[in-house]
C-alpha cells in the first residue's frame, strides 16, 4: 500500500469505513438477542439458522467431554453457543470456547461479552463453513486463541489446529483415532465420542 502514489486517499476511505462499520456494531450491540445466535463479522450482521441434528449432537458430546473434564481438574470455564467474545474488530458466538481458571475466575455472573478465550471450536454447518475456515481460522490466530478445532459432523471428521508463532498449524485431522487437547493438558479421547452417542458417554464415565 505504500508504493501506492494514492495511499492517503484508501486510508481516508477505510477510515470513513471503519467509522461507518463501528457504528453498525453499536447498533448491533443494541439488537442483539440472548435467544437467537447473531455475529458481527467484518461489518456485517450475520444471523444463524437453527441447526441440524448432527451438528448439534457434537457440540453436546463434546461440550459434555470439555465440561466433565475442566470441572473436575479446575482447568476454567467451558462456554457453549450464546457466548460472545468480542475481539478488535468482530464479535463471534462460537459452538464451544474454554478460558483457564485464571481469567474465568474474574468473570461476573452477568457479564455478556467475554475477551479472546485460549480455546474454540466450531462445527461446520452450510452457511458457516466459509467463516469458520476463512474469517475465524485467521481471526482466532491474530487475537492469539491458541487452540482452534473445525469439526465437520457430515464428514465426521475433526481438524485441531494449533497457534504456532502468528499462524496456525494443523496438527491432527481425522475421522478415527484418539485426538489430544493442548489446552486442557492429559484429556485425550477417540474422535468417535464426539459422533457417537455410546462412545461418547463411555469417554465421559472414564473422565
Amino acid at each position: 500500500m505504500l508504493e501506492r502514489p494514492d495511499a492517503y486517499r484508501l486510508m481516508e476511505k477505510m477510515q470513513t469505513a471503519l467509522e461507518q462499520e463501528e457504528a453498525l456494531r453499536e447498533h448491533f450491540y443494541e439488537v442483539v438477542e440472548e435467544n437467537r445466535k447473531m455475529e458481527f463479522i467484518n461489518g456485517e450482521i450475520v444471523f444463524h439458522s437453527p441447526v441440524k441434528k448432527r451438528h448439534n449432537s457434537a457440540t453436546l458430546y463434546l461440550a459434555m467431554i470439555f465440561e466433565t473434564y475442566a470441572f473436575s481438574h479446575d482447568l476454567g470455564y467451558v462456554g457453549v453457543e450464546k457466548i460472545m467474545i468480542s475481539l478488535t474488530r468482530n464479535d463471534y458466538e462460537p459452538d464451544i470456547c474454554f478460558f483457564r481458571e485464571e481469567v474465568a475466575s474474574q468473570f461476573a455472573e452477568d457479564q455478556m461479552q467475554f475477551p479472546a478465550p485460549d480455546f474454540v471450536v466450531e462445527v461446520l454447518s452450510p452457511s458457516t463453513e466459509k467463516h469458520d475456515r476463512e474469517t475465524k481460522l485467521v481471526d482466532y490466530a491474530a487475537h492469539g486463541i491458541l487452540e482452534y478445532w473445525i469439526v465437520d459432523p457430515n464428514r465426521q471428521t475433526v481438524e485441531q489446529y494449533v497457534l504456532e508463532g502468528e499462524f496456525y498449524e494443523l496438527v491432527f485431522k481425522s475421522t478415527e483415532g484418539t485426538i489430544h487437547c493442548h489446552q486442557m493438558t492429559g484429556l485425550a479421547f477417540p474422535v468417535a465420542a464426539i459422533f457417537d452417542r455410546k462412545v461418547n458417554q463411555q469417554v465421559v464415565r472414564n473422565l
